[in-house]
């Protein structure tokens, strides 16, 4: 028994310790907890004042215990808001009413139920930290609430870590899905299992184009892939296999890894890619494949080369000989004179560095102005010198300028200086960098810039000019007729001024606009167009003839530019050339007049002369049969004294002033060769002039129908004289040569309208009994006598009355018959030239007055024609 007791005994005992050493702890950790200094312990009465304000809560609250005690509730130090916003809550879901305040806070504990929340506390001096707070009611022996505890924890971090890791999840899913990332996972062997929007961006390929069929290897640079196999084998001292197993073995080994790679797109072009590789392991830390997240470098390895070019450009700018680049410490004296500044200013840097400032070599003038120009621009005083130069940039305002440099020989040149305040790693100014270029070139090229501006003015204005003094109105216009330039003459042509007419369309401004506009396309098809009219009307309907030139105009590189036009009033020329044109149908009407006048006159002198040569013809004549007769001497003087005035007053045309009276009384003209020449003179052999107004055509053709043609005959001698009744005293003469004796008798026919000559031609056949002589005295008689009794031998005057000579007997026309005899025709004026004679259907042509001997000649060759058969006559002998 008793030793069943005293186990018993034990066995308590050891639980009662147990128990107690619980109690023990619990104390302790609630009283590490109270005391600590991570948790706020704040304990209120059953009103809610603050009883117990702990070590923690003065640290997260910044309150002392004394300054919240017995005076303040936790609601005090709480978000207003909040508690507001969690009355609302408590009232909706416990269905009562809540004041907001302190019974926000403690209402779920005082109904015994579990609460914890977050809040939002506010320490003393303002700021804000998320907290969570845990409310415990405190109740005594009998269960009645003496006050509530309010244990809080800081949850800043919490937060933070939270807020952390959704802005990683979110970076996450925006980097898989980003089209800025090609995110590319694969299974153990390297296959691809995903392929991301960014990759089909980056790639070019389609995800189904690449899913479970090709790995990361093959859209990567072989030789690369190659590459880095070689260099992590030797780097991990293990052989990698250049593959996919290249990409990942620092991953697979679990070494974070990120290289850069080349990719290969689907259309062959490159980019290079920075690459992320991760390999991916379930629950057990088995590798069950790999993400490689890689971004395009192009943009950055572009950024580099920039930097790389910039930093390469700085330090070329700071070395070169162009440029001055001239360091000072934070008090202007000069640190730096680089080799450029050496160059422009004649220094060696030794003797300006650690001496004197960049303002002993400035134009003290010019520095003095910009201290002036900046203490009025800033509203700040500013002393001439180094501050001067360097204000605005301490002022971090950036500061490029000119100035004028003064070189150790103490020349001057013009430059551009820019300033940079040099600053330590607190933004402190250690000094100023002053970077200078020499601005000779820049000021002369701008002085002769400024030259060539003013010629160009200078010339514009002389174009101008010009253009303005012509009398013309000149205009141009773009291709599509609209006016770009115009004149002063051009305003007064169209009463418009030149801001209105610039713009407008060129057509707008005449009468006729489809006119117009058809003269720009024309310039245009044609180049140019001259002497185009168009009538231009001014605002005030006056309108004005203009004569319109025009070219085409391009510019230096031959591209069309438009229209040139120039248009001239031509109104009065218009009204000349219609005076002109009156006054010459006035001219022409008054010629009329005159050339029928002057005709009526030569009609009227040819009559006169016909009529006054007729008789003469006749006593020319019968003096030279009187000349050619055996007569006596005084009788052949006689009548060789009155041949040669009678033939010269029958060749001439004015036979009144051919001759002259002698003192004596008789008549002296001068002699035969005398009057053919002056014959010759008025009458050219080559042209036709029939003085009596006979007509000069050869061309005319009748009905004739004679069967002999006529000619006229040459002989050798002169025609012997028959047996004369009156006997005279033989006188030597010539002979008229009988004609060669012919079986029959020959016949001539005379058509002759004049009886004296007719008379005198009857004379000289008398003396050959063997011609038997027919004669007519009109054409018509001629005519019927000639078809009567075919004569050898047609002799007819030209000038017949009624008919023509040249439609006479034996004229040129239609024969019925064979034509057998040669004809020919007498005119008082010198014969067409021989050339004519056949065209004109005639033998041959005498001309009054007549000449026997001349006359017999051509009468007896006529004859022997007319007796040849017509098979043997010389060609034109019969022609008609």
């Amino acid at each position: 028994m008793d030793g069943s007791g005293d186990k018993h005994g034990n066995a308590a005992g050891i639980v009662e310790s147990r128990r107690q050493e619980s109690l023990l702890k619990t104390g302790a950790l609630q009283s590490a907890i109270f005391n600590s200094a991570n948790f706020s312990s704040i304990a209120t009465d059953e009103k809610g004042v603050i009883q117990i304000f702990n070590v923690g809560a003065e640290r997260m609250l910044g309150y002392a215990a004394a300054e919240v005690m017995n005076k303040i509730t936790p609601a005090d130090i709480s978000d207003p808001n909040e508690l507001v916003t969690r009355a609302a809550a408590l009232s909706l879901e416990l269905d009562t009413p809540i004041t907001p305040g302190f019974e926000a806070l403690v209402f779920k504990a005082s109904r015994g139920i579990e609460d914890i929340y977050e809040l939002t506390y506010i320490r003393k001096d303002g700021s804000r930290f998320p907290a969570v707070v845990s409310v415990t009611a405190l109740r005594d022996d009998r269960d009645a609430i003496i006050g509530y505890l309010l244990i809080g924890t800081d949850n800043t971090a919490r937060k933070e870590a939270e807020e952390a890791l959704l802005k990683a999840g979110a970076l996450q899913s925006a980097i898989f899905n980003s089209a800025n990332f090609s995110s590319i996972a694969t299974d153990a062997k390297g296959v691809i299992q995903i392929f991301n929007v960014g990759a089909e961006r980056m790639l070019g390929y389609a995800a189904a184009d690449v899913m479970n069929k090709i790995t990361p290897a093959d859209i990567s640079d072989p030789q690369e892939v190659i590459a880095r196999a070689q260099a992590l084998s030797v780097e991990l001292g293990t052989p990698i296999t250049p593959g996919f197993e290249a990409l990942v073995f620092k991953a697979s080994r679990g070494i974070e890894d990120i290289y850069e790679l080349t990719y290969i797109r689907k259309d062959g072009s490159r980019f290079p890619a920075v690459v992320s590789v991760t390999a991916l392991r379930d629950a057990q830390g088995a590798i069950i494949g790999y993400l490689l997240i890689g971004t395009d470098n192009t943009a950055r390895k572009q950024a580099e080369e920039a930097l790389l070019k910039a930093g390469a450009l700085q330090s070329a700018i700071f070395n070169s000989a162009n440029f001055s680049s001239i360091a000072t410490d934070a008090k202007g004296v000069i640190q730096i004179f680089n080799v450029g500044a050496e160059r422009m200013l004649g220094y060696a840097a030794a003797e300006v560095m650690n001496k004197i400032t960049p303002a002993d070599i400035s134009d003290p003038q010019e520095v003095i102005a910009r201290a002036e120009a900046l203490s009025l621009e800033l509203g700040t005083p500013i002393t001439p010198g180094f501050e001067a130069l360097v204000f605005k940039a301490s002022r971090g305002i950036e500061d490029i300028y000119e100035l004028t440099y003064i070189r150790k020989d103490g020349s001057r040149f013009p430059a551009v200086v820019s300033v940079t305040a040099l600053r330590d790693a607190q933004d402190a100014i250690i000094g100023y960098l002053l970077i200078g270029t020499d601005n000779t070139a820049r000021k002369q090229v701008e002085e002769e810039r400024k030259k060539l501006d003013q010629r160009l003015r200078d010339q514009q204005f002389y174009t101008r000019s010009l253009i303005e003094s012509n009398i013309d109105a000149l205009m141009t216009t773009d291709p599509s007729g609209i006016i770009t330039d115009v004149n002063k003459q051009m305003e007064a042509l169209t009463g418009c001024t030149r801001d209105e007419l610039i713009g407008a369309p060129f057509k707008s401004y005449f009468t006729d606009p489809q006119r117009a506009e058809a003269a720009i396309k024309l310039v245009l098809s044609e180049k140019k167009v001259t002497n185009y009219e168009l009538t231009a009307r001014t605002r005030d309907g006056k309108e004005t003839v203009v004569s319109y030139n025009a070219t085409t105009f391009y510019d230096r590189d031959r591209t069309l530019q438009g229209v040139f036009a120039a248009a001239r009033d031509v109104t009065e020329r218009k009204r000349l050339d219609q005076v002109l044109q009156e006054k010459n149908v006035e001219l022409e009407a008054a010629k009329s007049l005159a050339e029928k006048a002057n005709l009526a006159k030569s009609e009227f002198l040819s009559s006169m002369s016909h009529e006054l040569r007729s008789p003469l013809n006749a006593i020319l004549g019968f003096a030279q049969l009187m000349e050619c007769t055996t007569c006596p001497r005084a009788v052949s003087r006689c009548a060789a004294r009155a041949a040669s005035p009678a033939a010269c007053a029958s060749a001439s045309p004015t036979p009144a002033r051919a001759c002259r009276r002698s003192r004596s009384g008789s008549c002296s003209s001068p002699s035969t060769a005398s009057a053919r020449k002056l014959a010759a003179r008025r009458a050219p052999a080559s042209a036709w002039w029939w003085p009596n107004g006979w007509s000069n055509s050869w061309a005319a053709r009748s009905a004739w129908t004679a069967s002999s043609v006529w000619a006229a005959c040459s002989g050798s001698s002169c025609l012997r004289a028959a047996p004369a009744r009156t006997h005279w005293p033989a006188t030597p003469c010539r002979r008229i040569a009988p004609l060669a004796p012919r079986p029959g008798q020959h016949s001539l026919l005379y058509v002759e309208d004049n009886p004296a000559n007719l008379r005198l031609v009857e004379q000289i056949i008398a003396r050959h009994p063997d011609i038997r002589l027919l004669s007519a005295v009109n054409g018509s008689l001629g005519v019927q006598m000639a078809l009567k009794h075919l004569p050898d031998v047609i002799l007819l005057d030209i000038n017949l009355p009624g008919i023509s000579g040249h439609r006479g007997p034996g004229g040129p026309a239609h024969d019925r018959r064979p034509r057998a005899s040669p004809s020919s025709p007498s005119a008082p004026t010198p014969c067409p030239t021989t050339s004519k004679r056949p065209e004109a259907g005639f033998f041959r042509y005498l001309t009054k007055p007549i000449k026997v001997a001349s006359s017999w000649r051509r009468w007896t060759l006529a004859l022997v024609v007319a007796a040849k058969p017509l098979a043997r006559r010389p060609p034109g002998s019969h022609a008609a």
